[in-house]
């Protein structure tokens, strides 16, 4: 299982670390640098010539390719120890490793379209989204392995803090869907001037639409994991539920504070790029806090079910 645990660790990291470059690749202007040429650059893979554009462009798509390799490497260490325990069959490592093979698989499908597409903003959405699910199977992944803190104790958690994280995590990817499409459609991004309000108002109709519900959405997911944080504290949850809980409210709280930096600066690129790097952060932390309370309600569950038969 050791070598499952470091596999799913390391896919996961790289899953982060791929989000974040692919938000360089967009605020950077780098989607089309290499025309609408997939997966190859111009014919080829190691093109000679080419500005920034194609340089970070083709970096991404090599970041992709490492990243995949570490998703089929870990879904194969699974199918050969698929007989032990917890590897295979409901709830083991090998089933959430192929969902994650599954997910790189039409990753890769989508960005080629978003190529060859021009960019389409729904498309760059879906795209993310696809990218977002994969990262929060990793983590259900690496989990599963016993890492990420799985292997805690986890008796005297509540089942409370388990129905509070499923609506985080739907709240979480609402934000985050919204917040790529504010990203994404034209005149979003700036349709609000001013934070947490708009002082100005620079569009209306749609992009506007987009851009409040995000805010709306957003501190709605600031509050409940502000709420998660301290019941999770007053009803004495297991130390790994109560950090989880504080990480992700500390992550949304960093990212409030980036999105009004990045709002009152005029949105400088790097303010851009931390932006996506701790959402996509709160959405990594809010899927483990939702899977360790998962797995402590049913460990719960189990106890209440052995006592009875007893």
């Amino acid at each position: 299982m050791i070598i499952l645990r470091r596999l799913g660790l390391a896919a996961l990291v790289l899953g982060f670390l791929q989000i974040v470059f692919g938000a360089i690749v967009r605020i950077t202007g780098s989607g089309l640098g290499c025309g609408d040429h997939w997966p190859d650059c111009y014919g080829s893979f190691t093109p000679a010539n080419g500005g920034l554009g194609l340089l970070i462009e083709i970096s991404h798509r090599y970041g992709a390719a490492v990243l995949s390799t570490a998703v089929f490497a870990l879904a194969l260490a699974a199918f050969f120890k698929r007989d032990e325990p917890g590897v295979g069959g409901p709830g083991g490592v090998f089933r959430s490793s192929l969902a994650a093979v599954g997910l790189v698989v039409l990753a890769a499908l989508v960005g080629a379209a978003t190529v060859k597409l021009a960019l389409n903003p729904f498309v760059i959405v879906t795209h993310l989204a696809i990218a977002m699910s994969l990262l929060g199977v990793l983590a259900l992944t690496s989990l599963r392995a016993g890492g990420l803190g799985a292997l805690s104790d986890m008796s005297g958690a509540s089942p409370r803090t388990w129905r509070a994280a499923r609506i985080a995590v739907v709240l979480a990817a609402l934000t985050l869907v919204l917040g790529a499409l504010t990203a994404n459609v034209p005149g979003a991004a700036v349709s609000c001037g001013g934070f947490p309000w708009c002082r100005t108002v620079t569009a209306q109709g749609s992009p506007l639409v987009i851009q409040i519900t995000h805010r709306i959405l957003a501190f709605l997911l600031f509050g409940h994991l502000l709420g998660m944080a301290i019941a999770a504290g007053k009803r004495k949850e297991p130390r790994v539920i109560r950090q989880a809980a504080w990480l992700a409210f500390s992550a949304a709280v960093l990212q409030v504070i980036i999105a009004a930096a990045m709002i009152e600066m005029k949105f400088p690129p790097a303010f851009r790029s931390l932006h996506q790097a701790f959402g996509t952060l709160v959405w990594l932390a809010v899927v483990a806090l939702a899977i360790l309370s998962t797995r402590a309600a049913k460990a719960i569950q189990s106890g209440s079910q052995l006592r009875t038969a007893a």
